[in-house]
């Protein structure tokens, strides 16, 4: 996998992940202010019932699927960036990449490599192509 499909697949699935999270956080604040959930004090008491109440929980699936998506986008990516940089002759981007995604900051490293991180795919040689004999040969 590239360096560029890795990029646009982490910077897709972290739109969608910040997407997801706008649209539940909206669905949230709608369902408070518009007398969806009713509360006493900090208590939950329980749901009124209505249209409001179903757009509003189906805008906050939608949200929860696309951070769920995203975030199973941005893992994929993440293994991409792994499997790209175990092709490499020096392992230290692979290791920097394994290390910090097994200790949770794979964000972070996914940002440096996105940034600055080799791609193994540029400089390699087309696969052979099969020559054929002309009429002059």
């Amino acid at each position: 996998m590239s360096k560029i499909a890795v990029t646009r697949l982490f910077v897709g699935g972290v739109l969608a992940v910040i997407a997801g999270i706008v649209l539940a956080a909206v669905a949230f604040v709608a369902m408070l202010t518009s007398g969806v959930v009713v509360t006493e004090g900090a208590r939950f008491v329980g749901l009124n019932g209505g249209a409001i109440s179903w757009t509003m929980i189906g805008v906050a699936t939608v949200g929860v699927l696309g951070i769920v998506f995203g975030s199973i986008v941005a893992v994929v990516s993440w293994i991409g960036a792994l499997l790209n940089t175990v092709q490499l002759e020096d392992k230290t981007w692979f290791v920097l990449l394994l290390v910090l995604g097994l200790l949770s900051f794979g964000f972070i490293a996914m940002i440096a490599y996105v940034i600055g991180g080799p791609d193994s795919t540029i400089g390699r040689d087309p696969a052979p192509r099969a020559v054929g004999l002309g009429a002059g040969a």
